[in-house]
C-alpha cells in the first residue's frame, strides 16, 4: 500500500483477510444491457487458466473514494459503467475492489465487466469487518466469518469472479509476522465454505505487504501445511521498480529466481512506483518470458487519484480527466501482449516446507487456530444475510476460537444445496466439524501480534 489517502490503508490494515464439490454453471447474470458471461478461471499449478488458455492478470486497483468515502463501486451501476469505458481504454482483464457491501446488488456492474472482458479481484473485509491486527484472537470470530462468508455468498454466481483476497497486507513489519496463523485459519475457511456450499473451486489467496524481510516467509506459510490449509495463490504488493530502472537493477530477476520453485499462482496485486518517473516499463518484464514462468501478472495501484499521486485518473463528480501515467500504462500494455502458448508454467508442484522461527519470523509452527465453533453452521446452512457496510462490526463481537485444528480439519466432507443452484449431499457433517477441535494448545506467537502493535491502533484497528 502507497499513500495515507487510501481507502487501502484503513482496509489493508484491519483485514487478514483464503474444491472439491462439484461444481455448478455459475455466470454472470443477465441484464438488459449484459449478455453476463465470461470463461470462468482456474488454477493448474503454477498458473491461471481460462479454458485451456493461460491467464495474466491485466489490471488496476479500484476503490474510488479511498479511505474518505469507502463506498462500493460495484454497487452503482452509472459510476460503473463510467469507470468500465475507461478499463476499456486501458486493455484491462481485471479489476480489484477492497471492499464492497455484500447486500447490495451487484449484477448490473458484474455485467457491464463481463461485456468488457473484465473479471473482479475481490477482497472479503470492510472496515468493520475484518481482523484487527492488534488483538486477532478476539476479531477472529463467528460474527466476522458471518461477513466474510456472505460476500463469498454474494458473488459466487458470477463467472467473472476471478478470485478472492482473504487479506490485504496484515503483516507490515517483522513484529506482525504472528498474526499470520490467523491469515492461513481465513483462508482456510473460505476455502471449506466455497467446496461446503458446493460452488465451484474459486481461487482464495492473500495480498501481502512490500516488506522484504518476511515476505518470502510468508509466501512459504501460505502454501505449507495440508492441502485445506494452502492457499491457491499468494500475491505481494511490488513497488521496488522504480523508472528508470531495468529487470536487474530492479531486482526482479532475483525474486523471480527466488520463486523459481514455487508451485502456486504468485502475481503482483500492487505495483507502479512513483519516484522518478512513472513509464510502466516494467510491463514489459512481466508480460515476457523473463517472468512468465514463475508470475502471472499484475495489479496497478491505482485507477483514481485519491491524494497519495498513484492514480491514473481524477474523477471529478461524473467527469473523468486521464492523467499522464494513464496513456503510458495503455501503450506498454498494447505493446507487451503475454507470451503465445502457456508461458512456460509449471503444471505441477510441491508443497513450501513451513519456515523456520527466526528474528524476522515469529511463528513456531503450523498450527492454526480452529474455526469458531458457532461458525461451522454457515458451512451446512449458509451465512444468510450479510451486515453490509452499516452493521455493528466484528472488531469485539462474537465468539472466538477456543483452541487449535487438527491438520485437515478444514476439507469439505459433504456439500448442501444452496441458491446459486449447485447440488450435493445434505450438509456438511458436524461431526467432522468437531473432530476438527482439540484441546487448546495455542502457541503464543498470535498473542504476542496484539501486544507488540497495540499502541498503534486506531478505532480497533491498526492503520498503515
Amino acid at each position: 500500500m502507497k499513500g495515507g489517502g487510501a481507502f487501502l490503508a484503513a482496509s489493508a490494515a484491519l483485514s487478514i483477510n483464503s474444491v472439491l464439490a462439484t461444481p455448478a454453471k455459475l455466470e454472470a447474470r443477465a441484464t438488459s444491457t449484459s449478455s453476463g458471461s465470461l470463461p470462468t478461471v482456474t488454477v493448474k499449478g503454477n498458473a491461471f487458466f481460462a479454458g485451456n488458455q493461460r491467464f495474466y492478470i491485466r489490471g488496476v486497483d479500484y476503490q474510488p473514494g479511498g479511505a474518505s468515502d469507502p463506498v462500493d463501486p460495484i454497487a452503482n451501476p452509472s459510476t460503473c459503467q463510467r469507470d468500465v469505458a475507461e478499463f476499456k481504454k486501458l486493455g484491462l482483464n481485471t479489476v480489484r475492489v477492497y471492499t464492497v457491501d455484500n447486500t447490495a446488488n451487484h449484477d448490473e456492474c458484474m455485467g457491464y465487466l463481463a461485456d468488457a472482458g473484465i473479471y473482479l479481484a475481490l477482497d472479503v473485509n470492510t472496515p468493520k469487518y475484518s481482523i484487527n491486527r492488534a488483538s486477532p484472537a478476539a476479531s477472529y470470530n463467528d460474527v466476522y466469518l458471518q461477513s466474510v462468508f456472505a460476500t463469498i455468498d454474494a458473488f459466487a454466481k458470477y463467472s467473472n469472479t476471478l478470485l478472492f483476497f482473504s487479506g490485504n497486507e496484515v503483516i507490515n513489519d517483522d513484529t506482525t509476522t504472528p498474526c499470520a496463523p490467523y491469515v492461513k485459519a481465513t483462508t482456510r475457511d473460505m476455502k471449506q465454505y466455497i467446496g461446503s456450499r458446493g460452488y465451484r473451486a474459486i481461487p482464495v489467496g492473500y495480498s501481502a505487504a512490500d516488506v522484504d524481510s518476511n515476505r518470502y516467509e510468508m509466501a512459504e506459510y501460505m502454501n505449507c501445511g495440508t492441502s485445506d490449509e494452502r492457499s491457491d495463490f499468494f500475491a505481494f504488493n511490488d513497488y521496488s521498480w522504480c523508472d528508470p530502472s531495468s529487470y536487474q537493477q530492479s531486482g526482479w530477476n532475483q525474486k523471480v529466481a527466488l520463486y523459481g520453485n514455487y508451485s502456486i499462482p504468485l502475481f503482483l496485486s500492487e505495483y507502479g512506483c512513483i519516484t522518478n518517473q512513472r513509464k510502466f516499463n516494467e510491463v514489459s518484464s512481466l508480460y515476457g518470458t523473463d517472468m512468465s514462468g514463475v508470475y502471472s501478472g499484475g495489479l496497478v495501484y491505482e485507477y483514481s487519484e485519491e491524494g497519495s499521486g498513484y492514480g491514473l485518473v481524477t474523477i471529478n463528480g461524473n467527469s473523468v480527466s486521464e492523467k499522464s501515467g494513464f496513456n503510458d500504462l495503455k501503450n506498454q500494455l498494447a505493446s507487451n501482449p503475454p507470451p503465445s502458448g502457456d508461458g512456460g508454467y509449471k503444471s505441477s508442484g510441491t508443497p513450501a516446507n513451513c519456515p523456520a522461527r527466526s528474528s524476522t519470523w515469529n511463528v513456531t509452527g503450523d498450527a492454526l487456530p480452529a474455526i469458531p465453533q458457532p461458525a461451522q453452521k454457515f458451512m451446512s446452512q449458509g451465512a444468510g444475510k450479510g451486515p453490509g457496510l452499516t452493521g455493528a462490526g466484528s472488531q469485539n463481537a462474537g465468539t472466538q476460537s477456543s483452541g487449535t485444528a487438527s491438520a485437515g480439519s478444514g476439507t469439505v466432507t459433504a456439500t448442501a444445496t444452496n441458491a446459486a443452484g449447485a447440488s450435493g449431499t445434505s450438509t456438511t457433517s458436524s461431526k467432522a466439524a468437531a473432530a476438527g477441535l482439540r484441546a487448546p494448545e495455542m502457541s503464543v506467537a498470535p498473542f504476542v501480534c496484539g501486544l507488540v502493535v497495540l499502541a498503534s491502533t486506531f478505532l480497533g484497528a491498526t492503520l498503515l
